[in-house]
Parts: structure tokens; sequence; C-alpha cells
């Protein structure tokens, strides 16, 4: 009975569907993956553990049912029929990734796990099926990093200093500029970290760490990050997060491949455009972790023009599906594109209104959708700003993700920043990155400014969300943490001193700058219109 009652709470990603199948209980990650494959796009095929899994699995101390392997295996079969492929086949092997999935988006707060599956019984037979040495070795040296830190709970430092010393030795900037050669002896160096980290080897059976990384991914519903985030967002403890075992396709295989984050509008300023973060040969990780520089989406259309059609055809679908502006994550396989999540997309109170009303006046929702969606804000106090100073005065600039301007002493680390925001200071938190880890610092800080990172990184979402003026990707930005100063542009200044950040221009202004605050009238107007025209029909109902 309980083994029956076990496989009733897996359900399968496909174009067909049973009515059992809800939110609550596959979390809307895999829900809305689940209608992005009814209605045609291109979605890999994945199975999903219910939400009582995980709710389960913590009410039993952190031991899962008898049977779980098994039960993995057994819904391993229909990804594996369909790819031609299997869970630790030696010469044709499936890898697949393992992602949380709650029932309420959380961005960045639980954990992911990619390229489960590859051990040293299956390279050779994945070297033979991709002919890319490049691809596997830098695969399984993603996996072994992220097992470590996610699965077995390294400190992640070793790995990235292993990484820094493999760049500097062959002279290059990123480790998408790695050859093969490289990339396999950073992954043998990273197996070794693995055992000295954990005291045992990496596990070789592939069904063993895809286990293990479910239960990581479970783990993750209780990290202090995301503890953090429902604590902010008021989200119930008790709801549990989905797991999402989908099979891989690999941004990392070449120059026509990549990764991207893309929102069907601007969900900074709500215009009606994509906007999107792109890196060639790389996968989702170094997207959403808001550590390299980006491509937007100009880039993409230059270089993959059928590409970047089929992304702009994939925005009017996914509005129409799910009736709102989206944000969405995808992968492209050797110029082939692949959809991996949406939801709808996080935004600011001005990008809010923007879309509401232009959506009605697309046909996308009515006007009653509009002004339930914008019923919790406070629409008549939302000002367009922007700096009222010489741009020429400007110390550097970089890349705006959200709009508004955030005058604040410059600090250099979260704990800090925090800490000076208690005291009543206004702080603007100056990073070379940032992660969802720094969730405490964002939420402090009235603005933020990193050297690097792009705009649909997880850190930016969460800052965009919580109206904090976020700049990105600043080239002029040097930091000397030791020393407690930065360097902005040609000016060197002090933890401390005071900077503006514009997030109209992206401009890093020195000291405290006039600004200049605009009513979105038009868009509030129109507001207006529909809320006089409901209250004659809120009488009629209630007569």
């Amino acid at each position: 009975m309980a083994e029956r009652a076990a496989a009733e709470q897996v359900f399968v990603v496909a174009d067909g569907g049973e009515a059992r199948e809800t939110p609550e209980v596959m979390g809307f990650k895999a829900w809305n993956l689940l209608r992005m494959a009814r209605i045609g796009l291109p979605v890999p095929s994945a199975f999903v553990l219910g939400t009582p899994f995980c709710r389960a699995w913590f009410e039993r101390g952190g031991e899962l049912p008898e049977g779980f392997r098994e039960l993995l295996a057994q819904n391993l079969r229909r990804i594996e029929a369909e790819s031609g492929t299997g869970l630790g086949s030696a010469r044709r092997p499936l890898l697949v990734s393992v992602r949380s999935g709650a029932p309420v988006s959380m961005p960045g707060m639980l954990d992911t796990v990619l390229n489960v599956g590859l051990c040293e019984g299956v390279i050779r037979g994945m070297l033979r099926t991709t002919g890319n040495p490049r691809l596997v070795w830098d695969s399984y040296r993603r996996l072994i990093q992220s097992f470590a830190q996610v699965v077995a709970g390294c400190d992640g430092a070793p790995f990235e200093a292993a990484t820094r010393e493999c760049l500097k030795r062959e002279g290059l900037a990123r480790p998408q500029e790695l050859d093969f050669k490289s990339l396999e002896a950073l992954a043998l160096q990273y197996l070794e970290l693995y055992r000295d980290g954990t005291g045992r080897s990496f596990p070789q059976d592939p069904l063993e760490q895809l286990e293990a990384t479910v239960q990581a991914v479970f783990r993750s519903w209780q990290s202090p990050k995301a503890l953090a985030y429902r604590r902010m967002e008021g989200i119930d403890d008790t709801l549990g997060t989905a797991v999402t075992v989908q099979r891989m396709v690999f941004g990392n295989s070449g120059g026509t491949s990549g990764a991207g984050v893309a929102f069907t509008r601007n969900p900074a300023t709500g215009e009606n455009e994509l906007y999107m973060d792109y890196a060639a040969n790389a996968q989702g990780e170094d997207i959403v972790a808001g550590r390299q520089a980006l491509w937007q989406p100009e880039a993409l259309r230059e270089i993959l023009p059928q590409v970047y059609e089929a992304i702009m055809a994939v925005r009017g679908k996914l509005e129409l599906e799910f009736g709102d502006a989206q944000e969405f994550e995808f992968t492209v396989q050797e110029g082939r594109l692949y959809l991996l999540q949406t939801r709808s997309g996080k935004r600011t109170a001005l990008a809010a209104l923007r879309i509401a009303v232009e959506q009605v006046r697309e046909g996308v929702i009515d006007p009653a959708q509009a002004l339930s969606r914008l019923e919790e804000l406070k629409v008549e106090s939302i000002r367009d700003e922007r700096v009222d100073a010489d741009p020429a005065s400007a110390l550097c600039r970089a890349v705006p993700a959200s709009i508004g301007v955030a005058t604040g002493e410059i600090v250099l680390d979260c704990e800090r920043a925090v800490q000076r925001a208690a005291a009543g200071a206004s702080v603007i938190l100056v990073r070379e990155d940032i992660a969802t880890e720094d969730i405490a610092g964002i939420q402090a800080a009235n603005g933020i400014l990193t050297g690097a990172g792009g705009r649909t990184s997880h850190a930016a979402v969460v800052a965009r969300q919580l109206e904090k003026v976020c700049l990105v990707g600043c080239q002029g930005l040097a930091i000397d943490a030791a020393a407690r100063r930065c360097t902005l542009g040609k000016r060197q200044l002090r933890e401390g001193e005071v900077i503006t950040l514009d997030g109209r221009s992206g401009s890093v202004f020195a000291g405290a700058v006039g600004v200049v605050a605009e009513a979105p009238r038009e868009y509030l107007a129109e507001l207006a219109n529909w809320r006089a025209l409901a209250k004659p029909r809120a009488l009629e109902s209630q007569v």
C-alpha cells in the first residue's frame, strides 16, 4: 500500500496528463513545465517527485522510504526509452538534472545539480556518442564540484582556487576557454579535492548519485537562505519542495550551444521587449550564479538568428498560455532550443503597472484580472526616478538590472551592510559578484553594484523584486577588500564614502545627486478608469 501511495506521488512531464496533477503537489516549476509540454514547446522529458516526498522525508528524520531507489529506476525507464539511452550505460549513457520546485516561486533559494549519472564507467560511452571530449570533461568537473558542495556539504573555495590556478597556468580568463586536456586534469584534481573534503571517493554508481542528490534538494528546503526568503515573503514552511528529474541537454557542447534566462517583457520598466542574458558554451548555472559577463539579445540574433527567432516565438506563446509576463530559462544544444522552466517574472512596481495596462490593451488579460494583480501595490505612489546630473560626471557605468535611484555609503560585505542598515545608514552594497546566499545583505541595502554577473541572475531577480536599485557587470569597478576600498572608473573611494546609483542609465556618481521623479500618468489614468467602471458592476451584484 505504501509503495502504491509513493508511486501515485510521481508525475510525468509529457504532452498528456491526468487530473490529479496540481501545482501544490508537483510544485509550480514542474507544473509550468508540464503546461509548456502540452502546448508543444520543446521540453526535455522528465518525471517529478511530488511535495509529499519532501514532507515525509523530514518527518522521518531524513530517511527515504523503502524501495525508493527502485522507484527512481522505474521512472527513469520512460526517459531512457524515449532517448535511447540508459543511466549508467557504458555505450549510450543518460545524464539527468535534479531540480527543486516549491509550490510557490523561490528563485535561486533551493538547490539544483546538473550532469548526474556521469562517472568513470560511462565516460568512454559519452565520448563515443558525442564525439566531444571537451563537453564530457567539462560536465564531469561541474558535477564533481556541484555534488561536493550541494550533496556532501564541502566548501567550494578549494575547487574555485584550483580553477583559478588552472586558468592562470593556461593564460586564460574563463573556464569556457579551457581545452579538453586541461578540463580532464581539472576534473581529476576535483576528485582528489572531493576525497580530501569528505574522506571518501566520489560515488561512481549513477543511481547512488541520483538518490543522494534528491535528498540534498529536499534538505535545501531548510537551508538558511531558503528560510530567510520564506520569512521575507511570508511563505509557509510546511509546503516542502517537489523534485524534477530531467534528461540533460548540454549548453556547454560548443559554439552553437549555450544557456540563457529571458523575460518576455522588461521586468524593470515593463517595456514590451525581450529582456535576456545568454552565455555561449555554458550551462544554466553560469547565468543565474551572477559571476560572469553575458550576452544580450542583439548578440544572439547576430550569432544564432534561428535560435533568436525561436525565442521570440516562445515569448508570445508563453504569455498567451500563462496570461502574464514570464521569466523562462532555456538551453541551446547545437543550435536547437530547449525550455527548462518558466514562471511569472518578478518585477518592479512600475513594470507591474505598465505590463498590466498593456496586456489589457493587447487582449491577454481583462481589466478585472489586471486590477486583481495590482491590488496589493500602492500604485498611486509609483514613481519613475532618474538622476538630475550631468552624465559626463559619472564615475563609471554598469548594466541596469532594476530602475530607480539609490544613494548611500559604500559597504563591501553583507554582514556590515546589515549592521550599518540596522544603525540607520543608507547602504550601497558593492561586490565583485553576488549570490542568493547574500539575501540578508541585499535586503538591508538601498542599492547593489557588482563587477560581474547579469541582469537575470537569481540575486538580481531578488533585488528587483525587493525594489532595490541594482547595477551589474560594472567593468570600471575594482575592489580591494583588505584595504576596505574600491576603485570606480578613475576614482578611488573608501568604504563609508557616499555614491549614487542611477537605475535608468546604469551610471555611478560620487556623493548624493539630485533626483527627478515622475508619476506614470498615462497608466494610472487607465487604471482609474477601470476602477470607475468596476464600481457600478460591484453595486449591481449586491442588489
